[in-house]
């Protein structure tokens, strides 16, 4: 792997460390901070690589969370942001025509959009669903999963990282600060258990706005019937159907875990690679829930208030434009979700090579190695694991070159190459040889 030279002192990551220990809680961003050897920091990513201050360069299988899907600094998307940033980069009250073009789009991409809203991230694109599920319904609680991601907010962040499965239908706060008013309005089921669900909707229904739902919790994928089943239960019960596909739009295919499951929800939420690395998102769906959120409507009974300095921002959703003439062309997907059925085959030989009792799970591009003996089906399965020496192979593969949060899910973009695939296999079968000597 090739590198580049830090620009100066001042700028080398222990300099840049030494600022970051003083002015920000824990020298991290949000709640990622890696162990000191491993912890790095960015100096710029171009195609599949990233390399940081000090010009260490790494494969890229975190991909902004997933939101560079066409890799860093794809031409297409810095030639249509910057041609927007001439015409300007931001507008607030009115319309732009970038986001009117990029809605066009949007309602014609997304399976279930009959309309859609604007919002910055994917936290508010689910906390504007939950909502507008209670004001279309006049109802107040909404159902969600054991140990799905549903964004940072209060109503989101229920049951997310438990320590321990089971008491359900109650949830558990995941953080300080969080008010208890807004966990009693959660109820929480373990995943692709139609069972244990059915029980409790036929026992809350009168109460339940909204079922919200990932197609892949973290990296654990549906039960072919799962999401048909929330369908159903949805439907008999009158409670709308949010699918989450903040991660899985877009990404799995071009028509999302809508089109990959062949189920359709009420309302989906969008981010990640909607925004195309920018401060774009959306809820897609039927226009009699997304028109409760009508600025004409305010001050009328069930008006839903939705607001943002940045919806709508002109440069995401010209990014976010080209971004989606690339996704449209033939055969990307089936070389993208190719290249992880590559390489988690070969990873997968490598570890029982070494007899690491580890497996390649994936679904589309989302991938990891879990050390489990089956694919996951619910957080149960997630906490049997060996979370510790997943935690321990990441990090010998960070010191690899390759760029994976240790413990978390990862991506593969468009742009990742032959290249890299040999690489990362070098890699892997270095780390489990170390793996196996500590």
């Amino acid at each position: 792997m090739s590198s580049i030279a830090m620009e100066t002192d001042s700028n080398s990551q222990q300099a840049l460390f030494e600022i970051a220990d003083r002015v920000l809680p824990g020298a991290g961003l949000g709640s990622y901070s890696l162990a000191r050897d491993i912890r790095l920091i960015y100096s710029h990513g171009k195609g599949s690589r990233m390399w940081d201050v000090d010009g260490k360069e790494y494969i890229d299988y975190v991909g902004g969370a997933g939101a560079l899907i066409l890799g860093h600094s794809h031409p297409s998307v810095v030639e249509a942001s910057k041609a927007q940033f001439d015409r300007g980069s931001h507008m607030f009250g009115s319309l732009n025509d970038a986001a009117i073009h990029l809605a066009e789009r949007l309602v014609q991409d997304i399976p279930c959009a009959e309309k859609i809203a604007y919002a910055t991230t994917g936290s508010e694109a689910t906390a504007y669903a939950m909502r507008l599920a209670r004001a279309f319904t006049g109802r107040d609680k909404i159902l969600k999963f054991e140990g799905a991601y549903h964004g940072n907010h209060d109503y989101a962040i229920v049951s997310t990282f438990p320590q321990q499965t089971g008491d359900y239908p109650q949830g558990k706060a995941d953080s300080y600060g969080q008010p208890q008013a807004t966990v009693s309005t959660m109820l929480v089921c373990p995943y692709n258990d139609l069972e244990t669900l059915r029980k409790v909707v036929a026992e809350h229904h009168a109460d339940i706005a909204a079922i919200i739902a990932e197609a892949v919790q973290r990296i654990i994928p549906a039960d072919p019937e799962f999401l048909q089943g929330i369908r159903q239960i949805c439907d008999e019960y009158d409670i709308l159907f949010v699918l989450d596909e903040v991660v899985t739009g877009f990404r799995l295919g071009y028509g999302g875990a809508q089109q990959w499951y062949d189920v359709k929800p009420d309302l989906s939420t969008h981010g990640k690679v909607i925004g195309g690395g920018g401060p774009l998102s959306c809820i897609a769906g039927r226009a009699e829930v997304i028109g409760l959120s009508d600025p004409n409507l305010k001050g009328q009974a069930g008006y839903s208030y939705m607001n943002g300095t940045l919806h709508g921002n002109p440069v995401a959703a010209a990014a976010t434009m080209a971004l989606l003439d690339e996704l449209s062309k033939p055969g990307v997907y089936e070389r993208m979700n190719g290249f992880a059925t590559d390489l988690c085959r070969e990873s997968q030989k490598i570890l029982e090579q070494h007899a690491i009792p580890a497996i390649t799970q994936h679904t589309g591009s989302l991938w990891q190695i879990l050390f489990m003996a089956k694919t996951p089906r619910n957080q149960a399965d997630m906490l049997a694991s060996d979370q510790e020496a997943m935690r321990r192979l990441d990090t010998l593969l960070m010191k690899q070159g390759q760029y994976v949060l240790p413990g978390v899910r990862r991506f593969v973009s468009t742009v990742h190459t032959a290249e890299d695939l040999e690489d990362s296999l070098r890699g892997l079968d270095i780390a489990c040889r170390e793996f196996n000597q500590a």
